[in-house]
């Protein structure tokens, strides 16, 4: 494990950056994650998703977890939610081990996951409802998240009437109306078109402003993952393992005119770097042009 908090050899921090980090920094620690492993059991043998994973995520922290495909990312956000359990390690919420799920945790996924049956409003209340709270309670409580997300006018329609970008803030409003201590995402806008993607991303900083919320973000994509996090854990594949913990030096309040700034330019070579090493290696395949078939007579030739 590579455990750097800065971007060396990158670009240094400035003043600003380095304050908010120093106050982060004396923030409580919300969720302690220590050498924690996951081993899966199948016909063939077994499988490590997941070793000797360490973080510490601290109060109103913006967290985001990357790394190559099949690094165990989404393993490491159901372990988490409490939805898996772990084969080593702890992991700790306010000091106590995660044992399953709880209303202390809420969970975003990509997929919408939002009842069809129920209304806007119904599918926030159903957490309410379920934690014992009854309809008269709920209903008014459920309100108040559906105005902070945006949707108080549409609290009477139907999932199938939304945009996919509405049905995810549904899906927000229903995570955090229990009030959880951190807000659990496993690439939630992933399934969105570029352009509701940002303001996607836009509007949950500002709900994360808004609220007493940690959260941990998944997420395959490097500028979302900048644009969004105070600091980025970069896991390695196969098994899942901590490369290296980045504090994000692209000053907050975030704006998308910074994803050209020299900050913002500067953490993605870093990630990329991580992510996607450069390998020179002497290809031993015959080349593409050999292995093609042709499966129709082609009347042109081109280029």
């Amino acid at each position: 494990m590579t455990n750097k908090n800065s971007i060396p050899n990158y670009l240094d921090q400035s003043v600003e950056v380095k304050a908010r980090f120093e106050k982060l920094k004396n923030r409580d620690v919300i969720l302690e994650v220590k050498n924690l492993t996951k081993v899966y059991k199948t016909n063939k043998g077994e499988t490590t998703a997941l070793k000797n994973v360490s973080f510490k995520t601290h109060k109103r922290e913006f967290v985001c977890i990357i790394g190559p495909s099949g690094c165990g990312k989404s393993t490491l956000a159901r372990v988490l939610a409490g939805l898996e359990g772990y084969s080593g390690g702890e992991v700790l919420l306010d000091g106590k081990p995660i044992e399953g799920p709880g209303r202390d945790r809420g969970m975003v996924f990509q997929g919408y996951t939002l009842f069809p049956w129920r209304t806007v409003k119904q599918n926030v209340m159903f957490g309410l409802e379920m934690n014992g709270m009854g309809v008269n309670q709920a209903g008014p409580e459920a309100e108040l998240w559906l105005e902070l997300v945006g949707l108080e006018k549409f609290a009477n329609a139907y999932p199938h009437e939304l945009s996919g970008g509405m049905k995810q803030r549904v899906a927000i409003a229903r995570a955090l109306v229990n009030q959880p201590r951190i807000l659990l995402m496993d690439e939630p806008f992933g399934a969105l078109d570029a352009q509701t993607r940002s303001k996607m991303q836009a509007h949950l900083l500002e709900i994360w402003r808004n609220i007493d919320i940690t959260v941990v973000f998944i997420t395959h994509d490097l500028d979302e993952a900048i644009f969004l996090a105070d600091r980025i854990l970069v896991l390695k594949a196969h098994p899942g393992e901590v490369m290296e913990l980045i504090e994000v030096p692209v000053p907050r309040p975030r704006q998308l005119s910074q994803i050209n700034s020299p900050e913002f330019l500067a953490t993605k070579a870093r990630l990329e770097a991580l992510i996607h090493p450069h390998e020179e290696q002497e290809s031993t395949e015959e080349p593409i042009q050999q292995r093609m078939i042709r499966f129709v007579n082609v009347a042109d030739n081109v280029e």
